[in-house]
């Protein structure tokens, strides 16, 4: 459904001649392709979500070399086309709304700094891709460090194990 969308969009973009999301959507639909053709099968919306969550990833990327490279003709379209692309991703999770499910994930599994993997694993699960993951990592570290801290007792000593 989400890529009958996106080919509906192409089409317009075309008869618009809107040269930047025609760009964009057409190196979508290339990346999806190719995704298409490693797996063998067309893809669900949880998968197409995640490739165009890996696009609007790379032009971010682009957009920082682009900028410290004082390139800001290209800045632009990169952030033209990294609009473009955005708007087929689900709505953002703010900071404080994702520190409130990290805080609680913690919590409920108990974790410690060396459960980070688990604790990112569930997160994930939870948000769908309405966070970005590096924000969700910088979290999950802070969370699980101030987490570890309280459960220390007045001494700096761990509680005994079982308690």
């Amino acid at each position: 459904m989400l890529l009958e969308q996106i080919d509906a969009d192409l089409k317009i973009a075309l008869k618009e001649k809107n040269e930047t999301t025609t760009s964009a959507l057409r190196n979508l639909k290339a990346a999806v392709t190719n995704v298409q053709i490693e797996k063998r099968q067309a893809l669900t919306d949880d998968e197409l979500l995640s490739v165009i969550g890996k696009k609007v990833k790379q032009h971010k990327d682009s957009i920082e070399s682009f900028t410290a490279g004082n390139r800001a003709d290209l800045v632009n379209l990169e952030q033209a086309q990294m609009a473009a692309l955005q708007k087929y991703l689900p709505k953002q999770m703010n900071e404080a709304a994702l520190g409130m499910i990290v805080k609680d994930t913690i919590k409920n599994l108990n974790a410690t700094t060396a459960d980070f993997g688990r604790v990112m694993k569930e997160v994930v699960s939870q948000v769908k891709g309405q966070a970005d993951g590096s924000m969700i990592s910088q979290l999950v570290k802070e969370n699980l460090s101030r987490h570890s801290n309280s459960t220390l007792n007045e001494g700096g000593i761990p509680p005994p194990a079982g308690k």
